[in-house]
């Protein structure tokens, strides 16, 4: 599985986007998929995850409320709308997914077999 993201840049406080995560490969739809942000000089950290059904969604506290996470299996691609953004969103994102058919959604970057290379995200007070 490859994992391309995008949709970063550079936004004020307050402000919205949204990220996109496109994957090759025919499994996409049998996998949760799972969104990761990285600061400078901080550990990477999970963000949020959706079920490869897109029934069940999962969310960090601090992003609970303003984003968003969605899929949409016939084009292979999951999406983070972000909204209210802040300067401490600030990070580079990426995209995971997991193996096939797990039936829970889970934080840990361990859990997650491929990941995207990272789109940049600034936000700006």
């Amino acid at each position: 599985v490859q994992l391309q993201a995008s949709g970063g840049g550079l936004v004020q406080a307050g402000g919205s986007l949204r990220l996109s995560c496109a994957a090759s490969g025919s499994t996409f739809s049998a996998r949760n998929m799972g969104w990761f942000r990285q600061a400078p000089g901080k550990e990477r950290e999970f963000v949020a995850a959706i079920r490869w059904s897109g029934d069940s969604t999962y969310y960090a506290d601090s992003v609970k409320g303003r984003f968003t996470i969605s899929r949409d299996n016939a084009k292979n691609t999951v999406y983070l709308q972000m909204n209210s953004l802040q300067p401490e969103d600030t990070a580079v994102y990426y995209c995971a997914a997991r193996p096939t058919y797990k039936t829970y959604l889970t934080s840990l970057r361990d859990d997650y077999d491929y990941w995207g290379q990272g789109t940049q995200v600034t936000v700006s007070s």
